[in-house]
């Protein structure tokens, strides 16, 4: 029996993976608006309403209606153009031209965005039919159906919430994030190659894409909870999402500087050991400290349940302040190598500064001030951008005071 639902439940956990939803989603869509095409149009085959759909279902509500309103724009503007040119020169290489070259040209007067060359491409198609009237309007009937078809599809079937799979690569950014910081420490005890040096500087720089990718999912999830009635805090969500995002990228550059500085030192001290014992040991437990502070702080800005968050914080906490001591008792040290060494003064206490710029930036305390900064930002735009709405609403506020003083009649 066991053995039987296992199955059955791996199946009902894809299904409610956001990519699976999707295909679904998708598939249906389609179909549904090949069959109401069938019964609607006189096309034996209208596969135009079943692409149409295809495209118009995308990932997020939000972009379903911005981008089903652009498609719509696209296939009807480059239909119009086909019966235009049908209809005064007909099909010939230079009439194909000026199509192709009108189309893209209306296309952005039409404002089809990414759809413009959408617009060509329906105007050949068309174009290239014997019946082109009839043709140009099946055609433009059946993109209609399918975009009528995804729309209502996203309307009754809410797309997916894209938050997981961009809290699983923030996650993934500070895990690499701590492997290179466990990298650097492990490699200050022995006598570092410049090549060795190098090489952790360019897994840093290699952290510039992981933060791109990272930062094209949260568009996608901040998109998902855009218009979604199944997410009330969405813009809450996506908020501590994206300032995390932003502490993390400072964190990295930060990184990628202080490779340069520990190449810079391996170029100065050529078949030496980089760092005295003492020092290396105590900069490989400040680094170890600070890996395991940036996997907590992923934790804590990716966790959903009240729980997780208050472990991972007190988690962060914790390495924070272990950090911070290995990094006096660090600072010691150097003082003395300074005094022994003074020419490597300032790469030493580059490496101090920018353990405390690391430090600093994954505190508590920066990360509610920022969040706290970004709420105020999204609040003043939100004001901006819907003055009536909020004018109605500080109306609204005031009228139970008013009632209360007994001014209300």
């Amino acid at each position: 029996m066991t053995q039987t639902i296992a199955p059955l439940r791996q199946f009902v956990r894809r299904r409610q993976e956001p990519a699976v939803a999707q295909a679904l989603r998708s598939t249906a869509a389609a179909v549904v608006s090949y069959v109401v095409a069938l019964q609607l149009s006189s096309e034996p085959a209208p596969l135009t309403a079943p692409l149409t759909a295809l495209l118009v279902v995308q990932v997020t509500l939000y972009t379903t209606l911005t981008t089903g309103v652009r498609r719509v724009n696209s296939v009807v503007a480059g239909v119009l153009i086909a019966i235009g040119f049908s209809a005064l020169v007909g099909l010939t290489w230079w009439s194909l031209g000026l199509i192709i070259l009108a189309s893209l040209v209306i296309g952005r007067v039409v404002k089809a965005g990414e759809f413009v060359p959408e617009v060509a491409i329906s105007a050949m198609l068309v174009l290239g039919v014997t019946r082109v009237a009839d043709t140009a309007w099946d055609r433009v009937l059946e993109t209609l159906i399918g975009a009528a078809v995804g729309l209502l599809f996203n309307v009754l079937f809410v797309p997916p919430v894209w938050v997981r799979p961009a809290s699983d690569a923030i996650t993934d950014l500070a895990a690499r994030m701590r492997t290179l910081l466990q990298h650097i420490g492990g490699e200050l005890g022995g006598s570092t190659t410049v090549e060795e040096a190098a090489a952790r500087l360019h897994e840093a720089r290699r952290l510039d894409n992981d933060i791109a990718q990272v930062d094209g999912a949260l568009r996608q999830a901040e998109d998902s909870l855009r218009l979604n009635p199944r997410v009330r805090e969405g813009a809450l969500f996506s908020l501590v999402l994206r300032t995390g995002l932003d502490t993390l990228e400072i964190c990295a550059v930060v990184l990628r500087v202080s490779c340069r500085t520990l190449t810079d030192l391996a170029k100065v001290r050529v078949e030496q050991p980089l760092l005295p014992p003492a020092i290396s040991g105590a900069l490989h437990d400040l680094y170890g400290h600070m890996a395991m502070a940036v996997e907590a702080f992923a934790e804590l800005i990716t966790a959903q349940v009240s729980a997780n968050a208050e472990e991972a914080e007190a988690r962060l906490t914790k390495e924070l302040s272990t950090a911070r001591s290995s990094r006096e008792r660090l600072a010691v040290l150097l003082l003395e190598q300074v005094r022994d060494h003074p020419g490597e003064w300032q790469l030493h206490g580059a490496l101090l500064a920018e353990a405390d710029r690391v430090l600093d930036e994954l505190g508590v305390e920066k990360r509610s001030e920022r969040l706290l900064e970004e709420l105020d930002r999204h609040a003043r735009e939100q004001r901006e951008r819907f003055p009536r709405l909020h004018g109605l609403a500080q109306r609204l506020r005031r009228e139970p005071s008013r009632f209360e003083d007994g001014s209300g009649g």
